[in-house]
C-alpha cells in the first residue's frame, strides 16, 4: 500500500463501490466487513465508500456503516468494522485527520474504527500450558511470544488524539472481538498443518475419514440453517434468520464467486456439521458453524474446519482465521472450551489494537452511549 508522501496532505473523499472493490482487489489482505459488498449484508445500515487520496492517487479506502441516534436522525454513528485500509505503520494523524474532518461535516456524532493491526501473540504451547497453570486466570498474563511495534504506536497515536478504547476486558462486546485464534498458513503443507494439530485434532480428522463422513462445497443454506438453529438452541445462543445468510450469499458471491462458500459434512445421508467460510485475497475466515447432537463421535465439526484450511491452503492464503475467543485461561470459566477447541488446530492467539470511538459532538455521544445502556447493548 503507499504511503503518504513527505510534505503532501491526503484529503478523503466518497469512491464508487467499483473504485472501492478494484482497491480491495490490489491489496494481500482486507477484512470481508471492509469490502463494498458488506454494505449490501448490513442493510439496517446506511454505507458509503471513502477513498484517501494523494494527489489524484488512490491510497486507501473504507466502508462506513452509518448508525442514526435516535430521534436525531441527522446524526450517525460513523463505524469502520476492522477498518479502513490504509498504512498503519507510519503518520496515522496523517490518515486518520481528513477522515475526522469528512465524517464530522457529514453529520457524524462519533466515528468508531478497528484498527486491522496485532499488537501480541501467543502460541497454542504457552496457551495449553496457561490453562493447566492454576495461577494463570488470563491470556494476557502470560508473555507474549511476539509484540508488534506498529500495534503498540498506534495504540499510543489514538489514545493520544483523544480516540476512547471500547473493548470490553473478556474480549467479546458490542463491535468484533479484540481477541482471534488464527492458523498461519504461509510456507506450510498440508503435513505440516497435521504436524502443528495436537493429537485429539489428528485423531478426530482420521475418525471422521474412517466413518466415511464426506464434506462437500453446497448451496443448501435451508439445510444449514435448519442444523444451526438446532445447535443455537443446544448451545443458547440467538440464532440469526436465514434471510440474513440468504442475503450475506447474495451480495458477497456478486462480488467475488470465490467469496463465500458452504461446506456440508454428511454422514450416511445425515447432515451432520457446517460451516461457512469467507476469504478476501490471501486471508480465510471461518464464519459460522452448526453440528448435530447425535452423531458426533463421527467428528463432522473437525472434517469441516480441516476441509476449509486445506482449501485455503490450496487458495494461496497466508492465514486461517477462527474468528473471537475469550481471553480466559480460567479451566472453570466456561468460555474455556472454545478457545481449547481453537488452539487443537495448533495455530496462535493474536490480540489487536481493538475497537476505538473518536466522539465529535461529546453530548450526542454521551446520549447515544446512554441509549445503548439501557436497551442493552
Amino acid at each position: 500500500m503507499s504511503r503518504q508522501r513527505e510534505g503532501i496532505g491526503l484529503t478523503v473523499e466518497p469512491i464508487s463501490a467499483a473504485e472501492h472493490l478494484t482497491f480491495v482487489r490490489a491489496q494481500r489482505s482486507v477484512s470481508f466487513l471492509q469490502t463494498p459488498a458488506w454494505s449490501r449484508v448490513k442493510t439496517e445500515w446506511r454505507s458509503e465508500s471513502l477513498g484517501w487520496f494523494d494527489g489524484r492517487r488512490l491510497v486507501g479506502a473504507g466502508l462506513v456503516l452509518h448508525r442514526p441516534v435516535p430521534r436525531l436522525d441527522r446524526f450517525t454513528l460513523a463505524y469502520l468494522p476492522e477498518g479502513p485500509v490504509i498504512d498503519w505503520t507510519g503518520d496515522i494523524d496523517g490518515w486518520l485527520d481528513p477522515l475526522t474532518s469528512y465524517l464530522k461535516a457529514h453529520g457524524a456524532f462519533a466515528i468508531r474504527l478497528g484498527p486491522p493491526v496485532c499488537t501480541d501473540s501467543w502460541s497454542a504451547a504457552q496457551i495449553k500450558e496457561g490453562i493447566a497453570d492454576p495461577g494463570i486466570q488470563r491470556l494476557t498474563e502470560l508473555r507474549s511470544q511476539w509484540a508488534d511495534p506498529v500495534g503498540a504506536r498506534v495504540t499510543s497515536r489514538l489514545r493520544a488524539a483523544g480516540w476512547l478504547p471500547q473493548s470490553p476486558e473478556d474480549g467479546f462486546g458490542v463491535g468484533h472481538p479484540q481477541f482471534k485464534y488464527e492458523v498461519p498458513l504461509a510456507g506450510r503443507t498440508e503435513d505440516d498443518l497435521l504436524r502443528g494439530m495436537n493429537q485429539q485434532w489428528r485423531r478426530n480428522i482420521k475418525k471422521a475419514a474412517k466413518e466415511g463422513v464426506e464434506v462437500t462445497v453446497g448451496q443448501d443454506l435451508k439445510a444449514f440453517h435448519d442444523l444451526y438453529v438446532h445447535t443455537a438452541d443446544r448451545d443458547r445462543f440467538t440464532p440469526r434468520p436465514l434471510r440474513y445468510f440468504e442475503t450475506m450469499f447474495a451480495a458477497l458471491s456478486a462480488e467475488d464467486p470465490e467469496r463465500i462458500k458452504l461446506y456440508l459434512a454428511h454422514h450416511q445421508g445425515d447432515l451432520v456439521a457446517a460451516t461457512i467460510l469467507v476469504r478476501v485475497g490471501a486471508h480465510a475466515w471461518y464464519s459460522y458453524g452448526a453440528s448435530s447432537t447425535e452423531k458426533r463421535e463421527v467428528r463432522g465439526s473437525n472434517a469441516c474446519q480441516w476441509a476449509m484450511i486445506r482449501d485455503s491452503l490450496a487458495a494461496g492464503c497466508d492465514v486461517y482465521d477462527l474468528r473471537g475467543i475469550t481471553p480466559t485461561l480460567d479451566a472453570d470459566d466456561p468460555h474455556v472450551g472454545l478457545i481449547q477447541f481453537k488452539v487443537g488446530t495448533g495455530g496462535q492467539a493474536v490480540r489487536y489494537v481493538g475497537e476505538w470511538d473518536l466522539p465529535l459532538r461529546p453530548m450526542v455521544y454521551r446520549a447515544f452511549a446512554l441509549h445503548m445502556r439501557r436497551r442493552g447493548r
